[in-house]
């Protein structure tokens, strides 16, 4: 006859060996390198960045996750705007698992019923394309405003409160670019006279 406290042990080994199971099939994100990319589709092959240690044959060994294909990749976008950028082999990534199958509305959109029953599933992941590891990270980055930029920083377009500035090296602007309410290209000026005299302002 077991006591109280052996049988409560017993209890508490049963439900640490049930929440261990449980927590080794629950996905919910991971970093990624993207393998190669789509444009067409906007979904990506990624290689998950974390190994697994298994056990093979009574022997532990870590193991790469299997490539994850077909991964929608996230753009910033809403109300008709959206920020792109080329994603490219080599990139890291975040990976997330959706609490449930979304093909049917990856293929349609609208509100869908679930293909399949599967929950926080490797092949039900979504990617949002970052640098996340230390190696990667961005230097100078601003604590005071918003930047557009390249990693490098050698072209940088950045808003602070009201301002706005551009760093960079060729800039170009297209043909009907106004400023100040002007034409850039067609505009005329005032008093010009000929020889080394200045030309009045914008007309």
């Amino acid at each position: 006859m077991y006591s109280i406290p052996e049988r409560l042990k017993e209890d508490n080994d049963l439900y640490r060996k049930m929440l261990s199971s449980l927590a080794t099939n629950l996905r919910v994100a991971m970093p990624g390198i993207i393998e190669s990319y789509d444009p067409a589709t906007q979904t990506a092959t990624i290689q998950p960045a974390i190994r697994e240690k298994v056990n093979i044959n009574g022997n532990q060994e870590w193991t790469n996750i299997p490539l994850l294909v077909d991964v929608p990749i996230l753009f910033p976008r809403a109300g008709g705007y959206a920020i792109t950028f080329p994603v490219s082999a080599g990139d890291e990534c975040l990976v997330f698992f959706a609490d449930c199958c979304y093909d049917a509305f990856w293929q349609s959109g609208g509100v869908q019923n679930q293909i399949d029953r599967r929950r926080h599933d490797l092949s039900d992941g979504l990617a949002i394309v970052t640098g996340i590891s230390q190696p990667n990270k961005l230097s100078s980055v601003s604590s005071s405003g918003l930047q557009i930029r390249n990693d490098t920083g050698s072209a940088v377009i950045e808003i602070v409160g009201g301002n706005i500035s551009i760093n960079s090296g060729n800039i170009s602007i297209g043909p009907n670019t106004t400023i100040d309410g002007r034409l850039f290209l067609s505009h005329t000026h005032s008093g010009v006279l000929s020889g080394s005299s200045n030309t009045g302002g914008v007309v």
